[in-house]
């Protein structure tokens, strides 16, 4: 029998680390670039389409349809503006930040999210890189917990370097607080 006696202490939070004392690190400054990039295109190439329907002489428009198809398109360009410049407002509240036990992910402009998870309880990460990424020499970086079958988050905009070392020291510290 054990002689061992179980304690359960509270914790002053005072006395807690404050996400605000992280030492963050930004997003690469292409990634917004290819990411306004990006988005543009998406924008120019859904309004271009949609003028391309609404002004095509093929088939007649009835003026009802032909309102929709306008207001609609309107509506579409509209968002695409919108979602333009929401990335280009929430790309400087995206930032990571890597500590000896753990890694950290923020990003939100209206709805703000931390997301920390303990390097122990990381079991495995992936690098990715799309064509666009790979064409700029960035990559992303996505995290998987232990127990979870999703990605527990994702850091994009990291430049190659960057996400290969976060990725090596992750492995590496990993694999030596197992054996510890």
């Amino acid at each position: 029998m054990s002689t061992d006696t179980f304690q359960n202490l509270p914790v002053s939070l005072a006395e807690q680390p404050q996400l605000s004392a992280l030492q963050w690190q930004g997003l690469a400054p292409r990634y917004l670039r290819l990411v306004l990039w990006v988005d543009s295109i998406s924008v120019f190439l859904f309004t271009g389409l949609w003028l391309a329907i609404y002004l095509q002489p093929f088939w007649p428009v009835n003026q009802a349809f032909g309102n929709i198809l306008l207001l609609g398109g309107g509506v579409l360009s509209l968002c695409g503006v919108l979602a333009i410049g929401h990335s280009y407002l929430a790309f400087p509240h995206q930032a990571y930040a890597l500590r000896q036990h753990d890694l950290s992910y923020r990003s939100g402009l209206f709805f703000r999210k931390c997301v920390t998870q303990p390097i122990l309880r990381i079991q495995h990460i992936e690098l990715k890189r799309g064509p666009f990424e790979r064409r700029v020499g960035l990559a992303s970086l996505q995290v998987f917990s232990a127990g979870g079958a999703m990605h527990t988050f994702a850091i994009p905009g990291l430049t190659l370097a960057d996400a290969e070392g976060i990725r090596q020291f992750i492995l590496q510290h990993k694999a030596g607080l197992q054996h510890d």
